[in-house]
């Protein structure tokens, strides 16, 4: 696939995350201007798992976003639909696919979740529901394994509420973006991705109201970095 698709084809999108595993952490960190570190300690704190909890971390790719979970004493599950994310994932938490420093490593894809009902007191997606085919049945999905008054926390890309900002940063987005991963050594198709499917995804509003028809209750959110991205919380009723 030379260009980015936005018909979000599973194996298509997998085999780009696959490609691009290696580097993955390292890039983010660039082209997020660090912000991404900022971003996952938000995620930790919206979803706020203490000890005895157990959390479901998706789209969770090498696990670097799960640790943040277990750091606060919660039980954590990272899944992801790239086996070459996990892979990395596996190696860079000693090895263990069942028990890489406590936290296991599980291939799922979101839209059929591999755990049973009622399973997650939290439920946590960070910048991955863009690369799943089908967001609303995603949403179900997570309500379905999440306990009873227990919550959902997505990070994802959204629209900058800064009109001056907003030129700038999808120039950004679409010109250098994908030339900044290349020169990292990255998959420039899975950037190329990245950059179209952040433009096409919708705002932090009408996200808002996917969450609330697919069942979750209580649907808020809030905007960091100005709108590049946005944390949206849910509970499922108790």
């Amino acid at each position: 696939m030379t260009r980015a698709q936005l018909d979000k084809q599973p194996d298509q999108v997998a085999a780009m995350f696959d490609r691009t595993a290696r580097r993955y952490d390292l890039v983010n960190d660039v082209i997020s201007l660090g912000q991404v570190r900022f971003w996952r300690k938000a995620v930790a704190a919206a979803v706020d798992a203490g000890p005895g909890e157990v959390v479901l971390d998706l789209g969770a790719g090498t696990g670097t976003s799960t640790d943040a979970f277990t750091a606060l004493g919660a039980r954590a599950i990272a899944s992801d639909f790239s086996l070459g994310m996990l892979c990395t994932g596996v190696r860079r938490h000693g090895g263990n696919a069942l028990s890489g420093q406590g936290v296991p490593f599980i291939a799922g894809d979101a839209m059929r979740l591999p755990f049973a009902d009622d399973s997650f007191d939290a439920v946590t997606i960070s910048v991955a529901l863009r690369n799943v085919h089908d967001t609303s049945q995603a949403l179900r999905e997570m309500l379905r394994v999440t306990r009873p008054g227990g919550r959902l926390v997505i990070l994802e890309f959204s629209h900058v509420t800064v009109p001056m900002f907003d030129r700038v940063y999808r120039e950004y987005l679409m010109r250098l973006l994908p030339k900044v991963a290349q020169v990292f050594g990255s998959n420039d198709d899975s950037y190329e991705y990245l950059a179209e499917s952040i433009r096409d995804w919708p705002d932090q509003p009408t996200l808002a109201r996917t969450i609330q028809d697919a069942g979750w209750r209580r649907v808020a959110w809030r905007n960091l970095s100005m709108g590049i991205v946005a944390v949206h919380r849910g509970f499922k009723s108790a």
